[in-house]
């Protein structure tokens, strides 16, 4: 690596060059040096800006000839070859001045953009990953995105998660806007702590709020319910819902959902409360960020039983009779999603049913159809594009972290043999927070797998499963989790390039074109 004064001097060379000036000096290799992240480099206000690793790691250096050095960064101030420097750290403080500067580092509202993936990261590493594979193809990134679990398993908070991304984003000099999603949110406490640092998409689980006991209940015991509502709501059910058939035409066929008496009373005592609360959160929303400014999307997958087409028919026109609209619905598939591997189910029924919620979406707005848990699901990837014309949001998450430890198997055999143990041994708590079955007896013995063949089994479905799920209990341990992110920072290009072709697969199999 060249050294720090020798990526000095390049920027002090060339620190007062305009724009253009600036991206015609980047296309002719002028700030091609290693220690100088070349995509990084821009200028404003008369200062050229630009990420560089210093000895201490990385800062954001700017450079500053005839005026002065900016006011609202913080940093050390050093000369080098006639040019006034502010090396700055990696900060909350400098997070947000950089989004002032530089609005495209900041996360902005997707509602625009028909196709859009969820990169969730739980390290603060993947997104130079992320952006290798999405920037040449047409889907918008959620680049930040995390939810409460994921925060208090890796002791991270939403402030992190979105400073993270501003400056790999930055780093990256990404320009095509990405978004920020405070995932699985359950409570108005937490929507507005998540808004307060910057999410502009709110992922709003109801699971805590819907009855979903109710599917269970006896014919009396539905009639029982459904008399408690008020009768304004039942004139509503009587002449909107009961017996009606709602025909369907769109991009995935023709089709139609007949709501008998009994499945929509079950609809308007089950889900009630949930719509009442998802408008108070709409209302909230508006107050905080403005109408059009945030993307709202409902969570029903959190459920032990498949959404059914009647009940997402009913969820979403009662959604907007209370005047609130969501970008995106994410309803409870048939079959398995389990984390990290493909799915396990009948695609044949797959099919069938997805083809339901994607007509309902279309017909009510033509609002995305979202799905979770959807990290290596390849084999419905292709249903999935077809049956919405490529109108959907794919979310990942543990997927990127599982890379992560590919790169750890691949670089530090002994690194990962004590990732193992951690993940085999706390499992038992992994599974009070997560649903997986794997089969572990098929899972084998380390002392039996050379370090050569360790990579391989990131491969397996069962190791796969176990390690997913592992991530906090893992990071929990000081020595481990201070040689993982020092292995991740020395060999960022490899770990990028792991992320990269593993997202290209999804995007591959999602059909995602890439742009012109």
């Amino acid at each position: 690596m060249s050294s720090m004064n020798d990526v000095l001097s390049v920027l002090a060379r060339n620190h007062h060059g305009t724009p253009a000036e600036i991206e015609s000096l980047k296309q002719a290799g002028a700030f091609c040096l290693p220690g100088l992240y070349e995509a990084s480099v821009c200028c404003g206000d008369n200062q050229l800006f630009a990420v560089i690793r210093t000895p201490t790691g990385k800062r954001l250096a700017i450079a500053a000839g005839s005026v002065a050095l900016p006011d609202d960064f913080d940093g050390d101030k050093v000369e080098h070859d006639g040019c006034s420097f502010l090396l700055c750290p990696w900060t909350a403080a400098n997070a947000a001045a950089l989004r002032r500067r530089f609005p495209w580092t900041a996360p902005r509202s997707l509602a625009d953009r028909p196709t859009t993936i969820g990169c969730g990261d739980r390290l603060g590493r993947a997104t130079g990953g992320h952006l290798r594979a999405i920037r040449h193809r047409r889907i918008a990134p959620i680049l930040a995105q995390q939810s409460i679990r994921e925060l208090t398993l890796t002791h991270r908070t939403f402030q992190d998660v979105v400073d993270d991304v501003t400056f790999l984003v930055f780093q990256s000099g990404y320009r095509d806007g990405y978004g920020a999603d405070g995932d699985h949110l359950k409570t108005l406490d937490d929507i507005r702590a998540a808004v307060e640092c910057g999410m502009t998409m709110i992922t709003l689980d109801v699971s805590e709020v819907m009855r979903a006991q109710v599917a269970d209940f006896n014919d009396v015991e539905i009639e029982d319910q459904y008399n408690r509502l008020p009768d304004d709501l039942r004139t509503v059910m009587r002449d909107a819902y009961i017996g009606k058939t709602f025909a369907l035409e769109g991009r995935a066929g023709r089709g139609s959902v007949t709501l008998s008496e009994r499945e929509a009373k079950i609809c308007a005592v089950m889900y009630t409360p949930a719509l009442d609360f998802t408008r108070t959160v709409y209302e909230l929303l508006v107050s905080l960020r403005g109408e059009g400014q945030f993307d709202l999307e409902m969570s029903i997958d959190e459920t032990s039983t498949p959404t059914l087409p009647e009940h997402h028919l009913f969820i979403i026109r009662e959604l907007v009779r209370r005047g609130v609209r969501v970008v995106s619905l994410a309803p409870r598939f048939i079959g398995e999603f389990q984390k990290g591997i493909d799915y396990i189910g009948d695609l044949s029924a797959f099919r069938e049913q997805f083809r339901d919620h994607a007509l309902i979406a279309q017909a009510h707005g033509d609002y995305k159809i979202s799905v979770h848990s959807g990290s290596d699901k390849f084999s419905i990837f292709p249903i999935v594009a077809e049956l919405t014309g490529g109108r959907f949001h794919e979310k990942t998450a543990g997927t990127s972290w599982l890379e992560a430890v590919r790169l750890v198997a691949l670089r530090d055999p002994d690194l990962y043999r004590q990732f193992h143990a951690v993940a085999l041994q706390r499992l038992p708590d992994a599974l009070k927070l997560y649903h997986i079955t794997p089969d572990l007896d098929a899972i084998p013995d380390l002392s039996t797998v050379s370090d050569d063949a360790l990579p391989d089994l990131m491969n397996d479905v069962n190791v796969r499963r176990v390690l997913h799920v592992a991530y906090g209990y893992i990071l929990d341990v000081t020595d481990l989790r201070t040689r993982f992110y020092k292995l991740l920072d020395a060999c960022e290009d490899d770990h990028e390039q792991l992320i990269a072709a593993h997202f290209e697969r999804h995007l591959d199999a999602l059909q995602v074109p890439c742009k012109d």
